[in-house]
């Protein structure tokens, strides 16, 4: 393998969003190119145009910029690098079908739908295994060709594929594949509205942009021997070809909109780091040949290879994704988070409150450890950025003792009379009038926790205190004194 020259590219349709699928396919083309020191290049197959969805392409390129992935080549579009369009390259396929016209490789079509659709009828009344083009317009005379050009008689251009014979794709992932051309279809190369297809504009394409490997989804690789027709029909080398396993369902159906989320965009949406996505999408189909399954970046830049793809389809586990973005949320640091925070209240109900970035990194650090999404901390924390508006009936007539209103009483009036108190001062504070009235620790903790955040777990008593701070404290330990002796009162009496 020559190192200098590995050259990969990225060819979505712009028909909608990207799919996590899709997001594999780039993703294992970037850390193929960059682990080769080789270069990526990104190509928008928009040459169906019934298919082609407005704003697709933006999408697309927002969806792969924000998972990390970045492209080497292309028109430069403010300052980075553009795709390519095959809609701008019309005239290269025109090129490219007429010389394979001129070589006997390919021919005029000018067969009607209604032919076809009779063929088609009458193959099936037959029970033929598979409906294909019957030549016929491989056998019209030049004259007759000519007078239906100059009459402009709609048409296509066919691919003449010869029965009978053996190809052979030789596949990094599954190993050699046979294929007979007795069940390949004269596909068409060039439809009548002048656009080319898939087939003829994908292998132009990857030959004049160099490709070298061409790393794709498994369900190309039936059309792979069009396309090796069309690479010995032009006399070009091949690239090296790599499928890719199939995306499952649990129950071992095929990745479907159907059965979940299956669109980049709402994972992004939904919270997932951008880390923890790529890290988990690696692993749908390529493992290092270890027990490994937390990678950065960089770290599966180093270890990729073609070769540790594995055949079979991998299954979109959803938990193993949630397990993946936490252990993401706890290796990064506060100020790493602290954007995504900012970010997840915006888009909250606090959105209108101003926190300082100081007390949002302390909330993280606190609670970093204890959750799965940075929104967990808006969702289930709530006192962090608002006072509790009621308290949580389990854990008053659980935690809530006869000696509680006494206890918290007494600790407040201990920390109004501290000056800027530290998380120890609170700690010292606490642990002294449980040694004075000869109690457990918890029998303080339970009821300043309740009365500090409404419900009956969270982050360390001490952390949360000092989070909060003196002032904010004071005025929710007072209001608790004010509310909870009642509800503890009503509850015992039901």
């Amino acid at each position: 393998m020559d190192e200098n020259n590995i050259r990969v590219r990225f060819a979505p349709s712009p028909t909608g969003y990207l799919h996590v699928g899709g997001l594999r396919t780039a993703l294992y083309n970037y850390l193929f190119a960059k682990h080769n020191n080789g270069k990526i290049v990104l190509r928008i197959e928009d040459t169906d145009r019934n298919r082609y969805v407005e704003g697709a392409v933006e999408n697309l390129i927002d969806s792969l910029s924000w998972a990390g992935i970045k492209f080497d080549e292309g028109p430069v579009q403010g300052g980075n690098f553009g795709p390519y369009y095959q809609s701008e390259r019309l005239t290269i396929y025109r090129e490219h079908v007429n010389k394979l016209i001129n070589d006997g490789k390919a021919y005029y079509c000018f067969c009607t739908p209604e032919r076809l659709k009779n063929l088609r009828e009458e193959q099936q009344r037959l029970k033929l295994p598979q409906a294909k083009y019957d030549k016929h317009c491989l056998h019209l005379s030049p004259q007759e060709i000519n007078k239906n050009l100059e009459t402009k008689k709609s048409h296509v251009v066919r691919l003449n594929v010869k029965p009978g014979e053996k190809v052979f794709v030789h596949d990094v992932v599954r190993g050699k594949v046979e294929f007979n051309t007795d069940n390949i279809d004269d596909q068409i190369l060039l439809k009548s509205d002048g656009f080319p297809t898939y087939h003829l504009a994908n292998v132009v394409d990857d030959h004049l942009m160099k490709i070298s490997h061409v790393i794709r989804g498994e369900e190309w690789l039936s059309s792979t021997p069009k396309h090796i027709l069309l690479y010995n029909y032009f006399n070009w080398n091949l690239p090296v070809f790599a499928h890719l396993p199939l995306l499952l369902n649990p129950d071992k159906s095929k990745l479907s909109k159907r059965q979940g989320d299956v669109a980049v965009e709402d994972y992004r949406a939904k919270g997932y780091l951008k880390e923890a996505l790529i890290n988990f999408v690696a692993l749908l189909g390529w493992n290092a040949g270890d027990d490994k399954e937390f990678y950065e970046m960089d770290e599966l830049i180093e270890k990729f290879t073609l070769e540790r793809v594995n055949k079979a389809g991998a299954v979109f586990n959803i938990e193993k994704l949630n397990w993946l973005n936490g252990e993401h949320i706890r290796r990064k640091s506060v100020d790493e988070l602290l954007p995504v925070l900012k970010n997840e209240l915006s888009k909250s109900k606090f959105k209108g409150k101003q926190f300082s970035d100081n007390y949002l990194k302390l909330v993280l650090k606190s609670m970093q450890e204890r959750i799965t999404f940075i929104k967990d901390i808006i969702t289930n924390s709530s006192y962090f950025f608002e006072p509790p508006s009621s308290y949580d009936e389990k854990t008053v007539k659980k935690r809530w003792k006869d000696d509680s209103e006494i206890l918290l009483s007494k600790f407040l009036n201990e920390i109004e009379g501290l000056e800027n108190p530290s998380k120890e001062d609170f700690e010292i504070t606490l642990k002294s009038i449980v040694e004075k009235e000869n109690v457990g620790l918890g029998r303080l903790i339970h009821p300043l926790r309740l009365a500090l955040s409404g419900v009956g777990q969270g982050p360390g008593i001490f952390d949360l205190i000092f989070i909060l701070g003196k002032e904010e404290s004071v005025s929710r330990i007072k209001t608790a004194l004010k509310t909870i002796p009642g509800i503890s009162k009503s509850l015992k009496n039901n």
